[in-house]
């Protein structure tokens, strides 16, 4: 039998955080990235990223969460867990916006940064849990509104989004990798009170 559920991230799922954020952009990312940046891809700055974001965020609305899931044996043996996705938010900052975009669309509102489910582990409903964990933490801490931004070409992310209730907020900017621009679009969600859709497509 297998479950799965969300936790926080701790220290010690820091390599597995980073192993799993590795593979999944150079799966994910490699149709829309350079291949000679995926390859090149810094895995000790990662892993430090993640481990002062872990251990050191800067405030306590700054959060990782983990998804995990369990295998338990048809006997009742022992039970197997494994970290197979995360996801990361704090308040909106100025990584929210577009260029020469006011600040007043910060106020009340959260980032989501990160939610990479590893692809060997899609469609059982850990992106749904991670995101579904991350809302109620954001109604928790009195945000009004969620933000993120996707690739303009990731599909996958961008109907993950739509399915759980986010839309595009018209506003767009592009990335300056290695002198190639990659489009983004921004999306965002209310949190004010109403009934969640569930979702089971990451």
């Amino acid at each position: 039998m297998t479950h799965g559920f969300v936790r926080p991230a701790r220290l010690d799922d820091v390599v597995e955080i980073t192993r799993i954020q590795l593979t999944t952009w150079r799966v994910a990312y490699r149709r829309l990235l350079p291949q000679h940046i995926l390859d090149q891809l810094d895995e000790d700055w990662i892993t430090r990223r993640w481990r002062d974001a872990i251990t050191e965020p800067p405030t306590p609305e700054h959060r990782v969460l983990v998804a995990v899931e369990q295998q338990e044996s048809p006997s009742a043996g022992p039970t197997s867990a494994y970290v197979v996705g995360f996801a990361a938010s704090g308040p909106a900052d100025d990584t929210a916006l577009a260029p020469e975009e006011d600040h007043t669309v910060l106020t009340k509102a959260a980032a989501i940064t990160d939610v990479l489910v590893e692809p060997r582990w899609g469609r059982r409903g850990h992106g749904s849990r991670l995101l579904a964990a991350s809302v109620d933490l954001w109604r928790t801490d009195g945000f009004t509104t969620a933000l993120a931004w996707t690739f303009a070409e990731d599909r996958v992310t961008r109907r993950f989004l739509e399915s759980s209730g986010w839309a595009p907020d018209g506003v767009s900017r592009s990335l300056d990798v290695d002198d190639l621009l990659v489009p983004q679009v921004r999306w965002h969600t209310s949190l004010e009170a109403q009934e969640d859709p569930v979702v089971t497509s990451m």
